[in-house]
């Protein structure tokens, strides 16, 4: 029964092993060297506070940290905004207003003495005059003038007065400024004079009750000072820290130092290092896993891995070197890379490809998400517009979806953010500049590349299709027979292609080059004799065999010879796979067993067993592609339809039907992806075809004529010279 393979048929060998090892290694660690070699080779920068910056200074990685500089400047600014502390306290500020009362009273006594009323004017005068010194002339004259009723008044405002002051804090820098506004705190019905006596009284017994402390003014500046938050420092990647002829500051110098510019070595690289290193391992190691699980055609081809791999370092080298730039990373063409691989490879293993890319690109722009969107998302759309890429045309509408996707990925990530609609035109040039570029890139270099890495590309194909081909012009000048015979083939194996989803043109090319190996000698097949003798028939069968053989080498040698690719060279051995020549060798076994009375007899078939079916057996392999067997049933099918003399629907399907049986029971197809819904779509299809190629005519008068007249030639009547 025929089925698809599954998964559990493809082991993972140590040949395997060996391969995903090796290809991981070297992808891993140019990977890592391209990525992380900021990291690994910092260039430390010779920079002091209070220089003045040379070129910009540009994060490298992003951090955040406490800075020593920013806090102790916040600091500094609460300390320094703290008013200077005194040892000012109410209960001492009593007991220094008790003791200046006192003072104050006992230089009163004098004047009390002065207002006794045994003493004359004169003598109460001379008395005044002396007992306070230092009073101005108005306060002098108002003492003088006072009566004892008036001095009653004038000592106790004093008294008020120093009292009041002296419960408040006065501080010994205040007292020359309270003295010289004693005189507006006198209140009372007192006169003039009397009021500027009362505050020379009052001010030389004003002390200060509040000294400067240092130690309480230190104290205050210290609690200030650890009440404020120590400053966080968030950087971002690519920030600039300082700018080119900017004066670089104690915080600035300090940044510097945290990111580890100012290393010697590559020390402070490790962590960032480890990191692109566990990255790149990921992306290789998914990638070639998912190859060798859903792509095992291309896992077993050097040339497909060596382009992937090229392809994925190249771009990751891009992004890097743009990576923190404002708007270089949107102009890079990344969505050539899927282009390139869909049209190439095919659109599965070009989407996963992008996929990895995306991750790269968003990783080296510090984890941006709307990057990695950009990539992605721009790629996808350039995969599923490009399809085959067999017309410019294709590339150029590949190129527009390109940049639609891409500009609509910007305005939904400007819609989410804050960027201003200049920044959103911005990126949308950037976009198109991207989108043309991918097209233009993947339509100039696809030829190139698919011939460089032995990849079959459209042009090639088309190319070699083309009847002026030297090898296509040998098969028809030199063997007419088997090149139409290709040539129906091609039909054939084409139309059933296009049936089941194969590829067309390929297996088209395929089928005219499949028989190529019988330019080495033409006469030993049966289309180039053109009604002659029959070289076989005075052959032994196993000659006859080896001569049919040999049409599969020779095709292969003047395949290389020719230089056409690899991949069409692959399907001249798989054409025949491993099948039996069964007409020779039945032939064979007739010949073994007529001595013993034919076939017919027991000792006859017995004879005819003996015979080794292997030596009529082709070398292989077995078709390893479905359109390899398209063309096996189809070379075998126009064969065997050329030879019916009765080309009606039921015999041509009948025909189709017992090739293809034949084929399936001997196990041709169990190395290719072939389902039996295939092998009747197959079926309908060549017999379609077969029934267009063969279909019947009008049997015109003339043509009748023309055939009389070739009979009576052939039998040597009348008008035969």
């Amino acid at each position: 029964m025929l089925i698809q393979r599954v998964p559990e048929m493809a082991r993972f060998t140590r040949r395997d092993a060996a391969r995903l090892g090796i290809s991981a290694a070297v992808l891993v660690i140019v990977l890592t060297l391209i990525l992380g070699i900021d990291a690994l080779l910092p260039q430390p920068l010779a920079l002091a506070t209070g220089d003045v910056a040379r070129a910009d200074v540009i994060a490298p990685r992003a951090t955040s940290f406490e800075s020593q500089v920013q806090t102790e400047a916040r600091r500094a600014e609460a300390r320094s905004a703290v008013a200077p502390q005194y040892d000012y306290s109410a209960d001492r500020a009593a007991i220094i207003a008790a003791e200046q009362l006192r003072e104050l009273r006992r230089s009163f006594v004098p004047v009390g003495a002065a207002f006794n009323a045994s003493l004359n004017p004169a003598e109460r005068r001379a008395i005044l005059e002396e007992v306070i010194p230092g009073l101005s002339d108005t306060a002098r004259a108002a003492l003088i003038a006072l009566d004892p009723e008036r001095w009653a008044a004038v000592r106790a405002e004093a008294e008020r007065i120093l009292d009041v002051v002296e419960q408040s804090q006065l501080r010994d820098t205040d007292v020359a400024a309270v003295r010289a506004s004693l005189l507006s705190r006198v209140a009372g019905s007192l006169s003039v004079g009397e009021r500027q006596l009362t505050a020379e009284l009052v001010g030389p017994h004003l002390v200060p009750n509040s000294s400067f402390s240092q130690a309480a003014t230190d104290a205050e500046r210290a609690r200030r000072a650890a009440l404020v938050e120590p400053v966080i420092v968030r950087i971002r990647q690519n920030q600039a820290i300082v700018r080119a002829g900017d004066v670089i500051s104690a915080a600035d110098f300090e940044i510097v130092r945290e990111l580890g510019l100012l290393s010697q070595g590559p020390i402070s690289g490790i962590a960032p290092l480890a990191g692109w290193f566990i990255l790149a391992t990921l992306v290789v190691g998914l990638l070639l896993g998912w190859v060798w699980r859903f792509r095992r055609d291309l896992w077993h081809r050097n040339g497909a891995l060596i382009l992937v791999g090229l392809l994925l370092v190249f771009t990751a080298f891009a992004l890097k070197l743009t990576a923190g730039r404002l708007a270089l990373p949107y102009l890079i063409p990344t969505a050539a890379i899927g282009m390139l691989v869909a049209i190439l490879l095919d659109a599965g293993a070009a989407t996963v490809l992008m996929a990895v890319v995306a991750v790269i690109a968003g990783a080296v722009n510090g984890g941006s998400l709307e990057l990695t969107a950009y990539v992605f998302l721009g790629g996808f759309g350039g995969i599923v517009a490009v399809r085959r890429g067999d017309r410019l045309q294709t590339f150029l509408q590949a190129g527009i979806a390109v940049f639609i996707v891409q500009a609509l990925v910007v305005s939904a990530f400007s819609l989410l953010g804050t960027r201003d609609l200049r920044g959103v035109i911005e990126l949308w040039g950037a976009s198109a500049a991207a989108a043309g570029g991918a097209a233009v890139a993947a339509v100039g270099s696809f030829a190139v590349l698919g011939n460089l890495f032995g990849i079959l590309t459209v042009f090639q194909l088309l190319e070699l299709a083309n009847p002026s081909q030297p090898l296509l012009r040998r098969l028809l000048v030199e063997t007419p027979g088997t090149y139409h015979h290709s040539i129906m083939v091609g039909n054939l194996a084409e139309r059933a292609a296009e049936a089941i989803g194969a590829d067309p043109l390929v297996t088209r090319v395929a089928a005219y080059y499949h028989d190529i190996g019988k330019l080495s000698n033409p006469a030993a097949f049966i289309e180039n004799q053109a009604g002659g003798e029959n070289v076989h028939d005075q052959l032994d069968p196993e000659v006859s065999a080896q001569i049919l053989k040999q049409h599969v080498a020779d095709g292969i040698d003047l395949s290389y010879r020719a230089r056409l690719p690899k991949a069409v060279i692959a399907f001249i051995p798989q054409h025949h796979g491993t099948a039996i020549m069964s007409y020779f060798h039945a032939r064979a076994r007739a010949a073994a067993a007529e001595p013993y009375g034919g076939l017919e007899t027991v000792e006859g078939r017995k004879a005819a067993d003996a015979v080794d079916h292997r030596k009529f057996r082709h070398a292989g392999p077995k078709p390893q592609t479905r359109e390899a067997a398209l063309i096996m049933l189809a070379d075998g099918v126009e064969a065997s339809v050329r030879s019916l003399s009765s080309r009606d629907e039921p015999a041509i399907r009948a025909m189709v039907t017992r090739i293809i049986e034949e084929r399936l029971a001997d196990g041709q197809f169990d190395e290719c992806d072939l389902t039996l819904r295939d092998v009747e779509r197959i079926k309908d299809a060549f017999v379609g075809q077969l029934l267009a190629m063969y279909h019947t005519r009008i049997a015109y008068p003339q043509n009748k004529i023309v055939e009389l007249e070739s009979r009576r030639s052939a039998g040597g009547g009348p008008g035969v010279s």
